[in-house]
C-alpha cells in the first residue's frame, strides 16, 4: 500500500507531566520528529481525540495555528424530516467519515499550518520537530482510570491508571500517526507520584527524584522503531517481581495479589524458551514486562515489550479450571510480541497475517504444553465457529483491500474501527487456520522457516537509523509473505491464498459412498452445496483416509469444477474371515468381533475426509451407524472421535449406548471426549423408549467415583487426575438433561444431585472444589421441571408454599451458598453465579416469583465484574420476557455511563446475543420509535470516542432492524427520486412502503458520499453529494410509484454523476415536489404504460419553476439549459427545495388557484 502521507515520522518523544487521578485527568505533550517528503508541505493531518491541545510550537521556536475537526463524533447529520433511521445510510456515511481521519490514507483529526518560516527547510527535506501541549479530561476511551471509593491515600486504595486502547485507537490519549504501518523509534518521560509506579514500553533508563519533591519521572526508551498503536503505560501502586528464572522479564500487580501473581506466571520463562527454540532465533526486544490491573479492556492487550492483563486472570495452585485460560492467554501475549508488535502490517488489509502468524504460534506452545489432542480440539473447534458464523452472518474477507466488500455486511471490513467485535474475533480464527492450512502445505518446518526468515529481516532494519524505506522490512504484506515463501520453500500457495484470503466463505461437502464388490473399488460422490448461505465453490485437492480391513490407506482427489463422482480402489484382498486383527493408521491392532457381521459385503470399516483439516469446511458424510459405532471405539484422532459423537446423537439406539458407555469408563480417551459422549448420551436416552434399568450414567457415575467398599457412597474429593476431575464436574450435568416420558427429569437423579451437594466432602484435597460445587448446583438448575403453576392457563403469581419439595431443597441449597459465599467467598465468587443462574431458573419455571430487582444489586459497580456480568445477563433473560421499557432504558445508560470499559462491551453483547424484540415482532411495547431514536443517538452521537462501543450499539441495532429503515417509524416526505438531467425518476428504496408495512430489507445503493464530504472548507474542493439515495443505475432508472390512501406522495429529483461528454457541465439541480392526489389523478390518466416513464426537461432557472410550480404538470417544463450554478451540489448549498401541498387546491395570490393542489411558495423552504 503506497503511503499517502507526505512526511515519514521518524521519532517521538511523549510526556505525561501530571495525573489527577481525583478529576481523571492526565497532562502532557509530545514531539514529533517528522522528515518532509513533499517540497510544497504546508499542512500536517495527526491523529488526534478528546484531547484539549494547548498550544503547537514548531522547532521549539515558531507557534503555529492548528484547527480541529472530527466529523466522526455525529455520523449522520441530523435529520427531522426523513428520519432515515436504516443502517445502509449510516454505514456510507461512517465510510467517509471515518476515511477522512484515516492514518493510512493521510488523513486525521488534527491540522497542523506550518509557518512559513520552516519553508526552507521543507526545501531541503530536513527534519522538523512538532511539539503539542495537551491534556485528556475524563477520557471515554484509550486511557482507564480504575479509583476505587473508600478511605485513605491513592495507594491504600490501589488507584491505578492505565492505556487500553487498541488498534486506531491510539489517538484517543494523545497526538500521533495512529497506525501500524508509521513506525517510529520512542522516547517516553512519566512524572508522577512518589508512591506511585509507572511501566511503559521499551527500556527503563533512569527515575528521577529531585530533593524531596513528591513527584519522580521515569525514563523509557524505545530504540526499536514501533507503530503508535503498539505504545502504552500504567501508573500505580504495583507491587515489582522480577521473574526468577528470567531476568529480563518483571511482573507487576496490585498490593495483596503478588502471592497469585508468582503461582500464575511460574511458567512463562517456557513460553520465552519454546517460541526462541521454535523460530531460531532471539526475543525481539530487551526486556519485557506484564502488568496485572483491575477493570482491564480485555483479557489481554500487548504492546511493544509490555503486556497489560487482567487481574481475573490470577489464580493460586489450589485452581485447577482457570490454569489453562491464564496459560493460553499469556502465550498468546508473548506470541504477539514477535507479530504484531515487533513486526507489524504494511496495511489494513494484511492485518491478518500478524494475526495469524502469532495465533498459529501459540497454538504451537499449546500443543507442546498441554499435549497434541487439545491443539486438534481447539483447531476442530475454531473451525466450526468459524463456519458457523460465515453460515450465519455470512463470508469472513481476510485480505479486505483485495476485493469489494461483501454486499450483506452491516460495518466495513475495511476500518477497523468500523468492525464488529463478534467479525474480529471469527476473523483472528481464520487467519490462524489459514495459516495452518499453509503450514500443511509447504510443511510447518518450512514454515518455521519463513518466519525466522521475516524476524531475521526485520531485526536488520530495526538496527538501522532512519532513512527512507530502511524500516521497511519492519512491516509485513500479503506480497512480501507470498515472497518469502517462495524463497524458503520454493512453492508458490498464491492460488491457497486466492481462494482462502482474498475471497470470503468455507467449503460446505455433501458426501456418500458405496463399495462396488465387482471391482473392489469406493464410489465416492462429494458434492459442495452452494445453497448454504456463506459458503464458496472449492477447487483443489482433498485428501480421504479409509480404513479397510488390512489396514488405513490415505488418498487424495483433486475436486474439480464440475467433477462429483470418484472411483477408489480398495486395497484388501482375499477373504476376511482369516483375519483375526485389523491394523491401525496408529500401529494399534483392532479385534475383529460378531458385530462387523453387517460389514461382511463391504470391505470399508470407516472413512474420513480431509482428516489433516487442511481445508476450511463443514462435512456431511453418510456412513452407516455401525460404521460411526467403530470410528468412535477404535480412531484414535479426537477429531474422528468427536465427529463420530456428533453424528451419533442421531442414531439412538443400544449399540450406541452400549459404545458410548464403554468410552466413557475408560481412562485411554481425552477427557473432552468422554465429556461430549456424556452429553451425548443424555440425548440418545432420552430418544430411547425402551430403556430399562436406572437413569443412564447414573450407574456410571458410582462405578467411576464411588467409594471402594461401597458405590453407593460418593468418595471423597480427590482431584489428582485431571481428566477424572473434569469428568466427575461434566457428568452430573450431563445426568440433569435425562428427562423421562413425561420430559420431567427423573426423581432417582435429582435425589442424587441434591445428595451429591449435601454429602461433599474436601477436607482429604489439595485443591479448590469451588467450581465442582457450581457445576452440581448447574446440574440441579437444568433438572429442574416446569411448576404446576407454569402449566395451568391462570396467570397467577406461584407462592412460596405450594412449592414442590424438589424446588423447595433447591432453593434452600441455593440460599444456604449464598449466604457462605458472603463469608468464605468462592474462586472468582462462581458459587455466587451459579446460584444466581438456579434462581432465575426457578422463576422461569414459576416456583417462585419472577422478581427482577433481587438481581439489580448483583449487577451495581463495585460488585465483583463476573457477578455482575452474571446478574446483567439474567437481566437481559428478564427484559425479553417483560419487555420493560424502563429496565431497558436502565440497561443502556449502564452500557454509556458504566466506569468500566469491560461491562459495557460485554453487556451489550448480551443485549446482541438476546435482544429484548425482533425485527418481526411490531407489536412489542419496546418497539417503538422512542427506542429508535434513542439506539440510533447512541451509535451516531453519544459513543462516538469509544469506538468499540459504537461498533457494539450499531451491532445491536442491526439485530433489531437490519439493514432497513425500522417499519414503525413515520412515513417520511420524500418517496420518489427524479432526476431532471436524466429526464428520470425512481422510487427512493430506504423509504418504500413495503419496506414500511414488512421491515424488508434494502439493499440498494446510498448517496455517493465521500471522505472529502468531512473535510473542512477552503482545503480542497468538495465532491458533489446527492441528498437522497437512489436505486440502482440512475441512467435507466424508471418512474415507479406509491400511493397512500389519501393519494398524495413525494417525488423527489437527485443529481447524477455526469457522463464523459458532460464532465464540463454543472450537476442538475436538485427538487423535491409533493404532488396532491388531483395533479395525481392527471398524471395517472396521461401515462399509464407499464414503464410509468415520463419527459421532463431541465430548469433553465430556478425562478421560472417557482413561479410555475402551481400549474406543473408532466412535459410542462421547457426544454432550457439547466442551471449555471456550480456548487449546486456542495454540502451546506444545495439548491434543493421541499415544496409542501395538501391537495387542497388553495392558494395564495398568485398561486393559480386551481393549480392542482400545490400550495403557495411560502411553503419552499431550503433543505
Amino acid at each position: 500500500m503506497e503511503n499517502t502521507r507526505p512526511f515519514h515520522l521518524c521519532h517521538q518523544v511523549l510526556c505525561i507531566t501530571g495525573i489527577n487521578f481525583e478529576e481523571k485527568i492526565i497532562v502532557g505533550y509530545t514531539e514529533l520528529t517528522i522528515l518532509p517528503l513533499q517540497s510544497t508541505l504546508r499542512k500536517l493531518k495527526l491523529n488526534c481525540r478528546q484531547c484539549t491541545i494547548y498550544r503547537v510550537l514548531v522547532n521549539d521556536t515558531w507557534e503555529t495555528d492548528f484547527s480541529y475537526n472530527d466529523p466522526t463524533l455525529q455520523i449522520c447529520p441530523q435529520d427531522t424530516k426523513t428520519k432515515r433511521r436504516d443502517l445502509s445510510t449510516y454505514l456510507k456515511h461512517a465510510e467517509a467519515c471515518y476515511s477522512s481521519v484515516d492514518a493510512d490514507n493521510g488523513g486525521g483529526e488534527l491540522l497542523i499550518h506550518l509557518p512559513s518560516d520552516c519553508s526552507q527547510l521543507v526545501k531541503d527535506s530536513n527534519p522538523i520537530r512538532v511539539a503539542i501541549e495537551f491534556a485528556v479530561q475524563n477520557p471515554q476511551s484509550g486511557i482507564c482510570f480504575v479509583v476505587p471509593k473508600g478511605e485513605g491515600s491513592l495507594r491504600e486504595r490501589g488507584a491505578h491508571v492505565f492505556s487500553c486502547h487498541s488498534e486506531g485507537n491510539t489517538r484517543s490519549w494523545f497526538p500521533c500517526v495512529d497506525t501500524m504501518s508509521a513506525p517510529c523509534t520512542w522516547k517516553l518521560e512519566l512524572t508522577v507520584d512518589a508512591e506511585m509506579v509507572a511501566v511503559s514500553c521499551g527500556d527503563l533508563l533512569e527515575t528521577v527524584r529531585v530533593g524531596n519533591e513528591p513527584v519522580k519521572t521515569y525514563h523509557y526508551l524505545m530504540s526499536i522503531p514501533t507503530a503508535a498503536p503498539n505504545i502504552a503505560f500504567a501508573v500505580g501502586p504495583f507491587e515489582v517481581y522480577v521473574d526468577p528464572h528470567m531476568h529480563e522479564v518483571t511482573h507487576f500487580c496490585l498490593p495483596q495479589v503478588r502471592p497469585l501473581m508468582q503461582y500464575t506466571i511460574k511458567f512463562l520463562h517456557e513460553a520465552f524458551e519454546f517460541y526462541e527454540e521454535l523460530l531460531s532465533t532471539r526475543f525481539p526486544y530487551s526486556c519485557y514486562k506484564q502488568v496485572f490491573v483491575d477493570e482491564a479492556y480485555d483479557s489481554i492487550l500487548p504492546y511493544a515489550s509490555m503486556t497489560i492483563l487482567s487481574t481475573n486472570l490470577l489464580h493460586s495452585s489450589k485452581i485447577l479450571d482457570q490454569t489453562w485460560t491464564s496459560r493460553r492467554l499469556m502465550a498468546s501475549a508473548v506470541a504477539r510480541q514477535f507479530f504484531g508488535c515487533f513486526i507489524t502490517p504494511a496495511n489494513p488489509s494484511s492485518s491478518w497475517l500478524t494475526v495469524g502468524l502469532s495465533a498459529h504460534l501459540a497454538g504451537l506452545f499449546i500443543k507442546r504444553s498441554f499435549g497434541n489432542n487439545e491443539h486438534r480440539y481447539h483447531v476442530q473447534q475454531d473451525m466450526k465457529q468459524v463456519c458457523q458464523f460465515e453460515r450465519q452472518c455470512g463470508g469472513i474477507l481476510l485480505e479486505s483491500g483485495v476485493t469489494p466488500q461483501p454486499s450483506h455486511l452491516h460495518y466495513s471490513a475495511r476500518h477497523v474501527l468500523m468492525n464488529s467485535s463478534k467479525y474480529q474475533e471469527v476473523k483472528a480464527k481464520k487467519a490462524a487456520l489459514v495459516i495452518r492450512i499453509v503450514a500443511e502445505r509447504i510443511g510447518f518446518e518450512l514454515m518455521l522457516q519463513v518466519c525466522n526468515k521475516i524476524i531475521s529481516l526485520a531485526k536488520i532494519a530495526a538496527d538501522q537509523k532512519f532513512a527512507s524505506n530502511t524500516w521497511t522490512n519492519l512491516l509485513l504484506s500479503s506480497l512480501s509473505f507470498l515472497k518469502t515463501i517462495s524463497v524458503v520453500s520454493g512453492k508458490n500457495v498464491d492460488a491457497l491464498l486466492q481462494v482462502w484470503a482474498n475471497q470470503p466463505g468455507f467449503a460446505h461437502f455433501v458426501a456418500s459412498y458405496s463399495y462396488n464388490k465387482k471391482h473392489n473399488s469406493i464410489e465416492l460422490s462429494i458434492k459442495q452445496d452452494m445453497t448454504v448461505p456463506g459458503t464458496l465453490k472449492y477447487v483443489g485437492p482433498l485428501q480421504i483416509t479409509i480404513q479397510e480391513f488390512d489396514g488405513s490407506f490415505s488418498h487424495t482427489i483433486q475436486i474439480e469444477e464440475n467433477k462429483t463422482k470418484f472411483e477408489i480402489a480398495c486395497q484388501t484382498k482375499g477373504k476376511r474371515t482369516k483375519k483375526k486383527k485389523v491394523p491401525l493408521s496408529n500401529g494399534e491392532e483392532m479385534d475383529l468381533d460378531s458385530d462387523m457381521s453387517a460389514l461382511v459385503d463391504n470391505n470399508i470399516l470407516w472413512m474420513r475426509i480431509d482428516p489433516d483439516m487442511r481445508v476450511l469446511c463443514r462435512l456431511d458424510l453418510q456412513q452407516q451407524d455401525l460404521q460411526w459405532q467403530l470410528q468412535l471405539k477404535h480412531e484414535r484422532d479426537i477429531v474422528a472421535q468427536l465427529q463420530a459423537i456428533e453424528v451419533l446423537e442421531s442414531y439412538p439406539s443400544g449399540k450406541t449406548r452400549q459404545t458410548l458407555v464403554e468410552l466413557i469408563e475408560s481412562d485411554s480417551y481425552f477427557y473432552r471426549v468422554r465429556i461430549e459422549a456424556a452429553m451425548c448420551l443424555s440425548k440418545v436416552a432420552n430418544a430411547l423408549s425402551n430403556w430399562n434399568g436406572p437413569p443412564a450414567m447414573l450407574v456410571l457415575f458410582r462405578k467411576l467415583f464411588g467409594a471402594a467398599s461401597c458405590n453407593d457412597i460418593v468418595r471423597l474429593n480427590r482431584f489428582d487426575s485431571l481428566q477424572r476431575y473434569f469428568l466427575q464436574k461434566a457428568v452430573p450435568v450431563a445426568m440433569a438433561h435425562l428427562r423421562n416420558h413425561a420430559r420431567i427429569c427423573p426423581k432417582e437423579v435429582t435425589t442424587f444431585l441434591l445428595d451429591l451437594i449435601r454429602f461433599n466432602d474436601n477436607r482429604a484435597n489439595q485443591y479448590s472444589d469451588n467450581y465442582y460445587i457450581a457445576s452440581l448446583i448447574d446440574a440441579l438448575s437444568i433438572a429442574l421441571s416446569p411448576s404446576v403453576a407454569m402449566l395451568s392457563t391462570e396467570k397467577e403469581e406461584p407462592v412460596p408454599a405450594n412449592l414442590s419439595e424438589t424446588a423447595r431443597e433447591v432453593l434452600e441449597i441455593i440460599v444456604r451458598y449464598l449466604n457462605l459465599e458472603k463469608r468464605i467467598p468462592s474462586y472468582k465468587y462462581i458459587i455466587t453465579r451459579s446460584c444466581l443462574k438456579a434462581l432465575r431458573q426457578l422463576q422461569k419455571y414459576r416456583h417462585i416469583p419472577n422478581f427482577g430487582h433481587i438481581f439489580k444489586p448483583y449487577a451495581e459497580y463495585g460488585v465483583f465484574e463476573d457477578v455482575r456480568l452474571t446478574a446483567f445477563e439474567i437481566l437481559v433473560d428478564i427484559l425479553q420476557v417483560e419487555q420493560d421499557a424502563t429496565m431497558l432504558d436502565w440497561l443502556l445508560e449502564i452500557a454509556v455511563t458504566d466506569p468500566c470499559f469491560y461491562i459495557r462491551h460485554r453487556l451489550l453483547q448480551m443485549l446482541i446475543d438476546y435482544p429484548p424484540y425482533s425485527k418481526q415482532a411490531e407489536t412489542s411495547a419496546l418497539n417503538n420509535e422512542s427506542t429508535i431514536e434513542k439506539l440510533w443517538k447512541l451509535m451516531n452521537e453519544t459513543s462516538s470516542i469509544d469506538t468499540r462501543l459504537r461498533v457494539d450499539f450499531v451491532d445491536f441495532y442491526h439485530t433489531l432492524y437490519a439493514r432497513s429503515r425500522p417499519g414503525c417509524m413515520p412515513i417520511p416526505e420524500c418517496g420518489l427520486v427524479l432526476n431532471l438531467r436524466e429526464k428520470k425518476a425512481h422510487l427512493n428504496p430506504s423509504v418504500s412502503m413495503a419496506s414500511m408495512a414488512f421491515g424488508d430489507e434494502q439493499t440498494g445503493h446510498d448517496a455517493d458520499i465521500s471522505e472529502d464530504d468531512f473535510r473542512p472548507k477552503g482545503e480542497h474542493k468538495q465532491l458533489h453529494s446527492s441528498m437522497n439515495a437512489g436505486s440502482g443505475d440512475p441512467h435507466r432508472s424508471s418512474l415507479k410509484r406509491e400511493i397512500t390512501e389519501e393519494r398524495s406522495f413525494t417525488i423527489v429529483t437527485s443529481g447524477v454523476e455526469p457522463s464523459s461528454g458532460d464532465r464540463g457541465n454543472p450537476p442538475a439541480p436538485k427538487l423535491r415536489i409533493k404532488i396532491g392526489s388531483e395533479i395525481m389523478t392527471k398524471y395517472e390518466e396521461e401515462k399509464k404504460d407499464a414503464k410509468m416513464e415520463t419527459t421532463l426537461v431541465d430548469v433553465k432557472r430556478e425562478t421560472m419553476f417557482l413561479s410555475m410550480a402551481h400549474t406543473l404538470q408532466p412535459g410542462m417544463l421547457s426544454d432550457d439549459d439547466s442551471s449555471d450554478d456550480d456548487d449546486d451540489d456542495d454540502m451546506g448549498d444545495s439548491t434543493s427545495r421541499h415544496i409542501g401541498g395538501d391537495g387542497s387546491g388553495g392558494g395564495g395570490a398568485g398561486s393559480g388557484g386551481g393549480g392542482g393542489g400545490f400550495t403557495s411558495p411560502e411553503f419552499i423552504e431550503v433543505d
